[in-house]
């Protein structure tokens, strides 16, 4: 029998936050209550981001939480050879082209933006441009309606070239894309089952259909109902989330438990971070997960 396979990918753009706590926790129970791993890999893939020391400060949070990670951390920043080989796969299978268009161009073009940005309309996909100095773009004219099961919120589809446009795989600084990045680590690392949070549905989309046209399998998916601020607004970097505090650890693993619908008996209120981490994993139950507000596009739920 072939274990799952887990994993949780932080972005070391600053300290670990209560929602990066909950996707970790999340990510974390689903594979362990199936006896699978669970890998740690840091997303370090767009440099300009990283913050100095984020990476071992994340790390360091993680191991104070009870974390227990299996086999080496992998930094996106050490595969870039592997981004390249299959980038240069999709180039000669004609699914890829260069593309000189900027974001100041298109809003000059008054190109309408969409769920994840602005719809790219394929500008550059009959030019054959030289690669140097142009982003690479992946073609969504054939992808037609790309849909998928999630495990929280039911079945989500985008019609990508309507939706999405043709999406960049490696920037103009020559700088990759999470989408391949991402896509690229989970069939490399044998990835089965990705937890995160629900601002990452439409991206779902776009990930399934990257996996098509390189040939890799498609793990199943699990979205977390978003952390928000009091004002209703995503808890993130970006938005002042305060880093966790590993003084109250037993209280944030319990907050994390409890947004995401666990039945925590009040006798583990008094618990270490371990034996609160064990309980989790023993008791996992992700069908009491209740959905929450997802990113924009809930038009494209059915059932």
């Amino acid at each position: 029998m072939t274990l799952p396979i887990g994993r949780f990918a932080p972005t070391p753009s600053g300290a670990l936050h209560f929602g990066s706590l909950v996707a970790a926790l999340a990510s974390y129970c689903d594979v362990r209550s199936q006896r699978g791993h669970w890998l740690l890999r840091i997303e370090d893939v767009d440099t300009p981001r990283v913050v100095a020391g984020a990476s071992d400060q994340i790390l360091r949070d993680l191991e104070a939480f009870g974390f227990e990670w299996d086999g080496p951390v992998l930094y996106q920043s050490d595969c870039f050879e592997h981004y390249q080989y299959y980038l240069e796969q999709l180039l000669r299978q004609g699914d890829c082209y260069a593309c000189q268009c900027s974001r100041k161009t298109l809003r000059e073009q008054s190109v309408p933006s969409g769920l994840l940005g602005q719809i790219y309309p394929g500008n550059c996909r009959h030019k054959a441009l030289a690669e140097r100095g142009c982003s690479l773009r992946l073609n969504t004219a054939a992808a037609g309606e790309i849909g998928f099961h999630d495990r929280v919120y039911g079945y989500f589809s985008l019609r990508l070239e309507e939706s999405v446009g043709d999406f960049v795989l490696r920037r103009s600084d020559d700088i990759f894309a999470y989408h391949l990045a991402v896509v690229v680590d989970d069939e490399l690392q044998g990835v089965t089952q990705i937890v995160r949070g629900a601002d990452l549905l439409e991206n779902t989309c776009l990930h399934l259909y990257l996996q098509q046209r390189l040939g890799f399998a498609t793990p199943s998916y699990l979205h977390l109902p978003l952390v928000n601020n009091p004002d209703g607004i995503k808890l993130s970097k970006q938005t002042g989330a305060n880093p966790v505090d590993h003084r109250n650890a037993s209280q944030l693993l319990l907050a994390a438990l409890r947004h995401l619908g666990q039945a925590v008996p009040a006798e583990l209120e008094i618990d270490s971070p371990a034996s609160l981490l064990q309980w989790s994993c023993d008791h996992w139950d992700p069908s009491r997960i209740t959905p929450g507000p997802a990113a924009p596009g809930t038009q494209n739920f059915t059932g």
